[in-house]
């Protein structure tokens, strides 16, 4: 994801959405991986793991799936992340100031969880997940942020193509 675009999401009152957005500053911006996924494992101790704050667990864990080494750790905990999603109300997402609804999460979700199956190469599973970015891209405005996702889509369509995919 952009830099800018993750900053935005991220910039919140919430101190735990603040300190994963430290750690998002660790890995983009200082190139600093390793220290970033120290501080996330971290916050995953501190919030509990899969039982914190729903909106916590999807944002961190989505953020921690960038900093895996091997696919398959990232697509379990983009897995993760989706997971944590269904559990989130749009007053858990206004209260800590991110200016998304749970719907605007989605297709990004769903993107990544999609590349990470193209990566394994399990195309249907793939296909699935770009449908489903399709399907809740329309929540998205035609900002920064939407226009990053959209073109991921994109991206990703092309390269399921390119494996003789439909």
């Amino acid at each position: 994801m952009d830099l800018a675009s993750i900053e935005e999401l991220l910039m919140t009152a919430d101190p735990t959405m603040a300190r994963i957005g430290e750690g998002v500053d660790l890995h983009h911006r200082q190139g600093k991986r390793d220290a970033a996924r120290e501080l996330f494992a971290q916050l995953w101790t501190d919030i509990g793991a899969e039982q914190g704050e729903p909106l916590h667990v999807c944002v961190l864990a989505h953020s921690m799936a960038d900093v895996q080494d091997e696919v398959a750790e990232e697509l379990a905990w983009d897995l993760k992340a989706l997971a944590a999603a269904e559990r989130i109300t749009d007053e858990e997402i206004a209260q800590a100031g991110v200016p998304l609804s749970v719907t605007g999460l989605y297709p990004s979700l769903h993107l990544n969880v999609g590349e990470c199956y193209r990566k394994l190469g399990d195309l249907d599973r793939a296909r699935d997940h770009l449908q489903h970015a399709r399907d809740t891209i329309g929540v998205l405005a035609d900002d920064d942020y939407g226009r990053l996702i959209r073109t991921g889509l994109a991206d990703l369509a092309d390269r399921l193509r390119e494996s003789g995919d439909r």
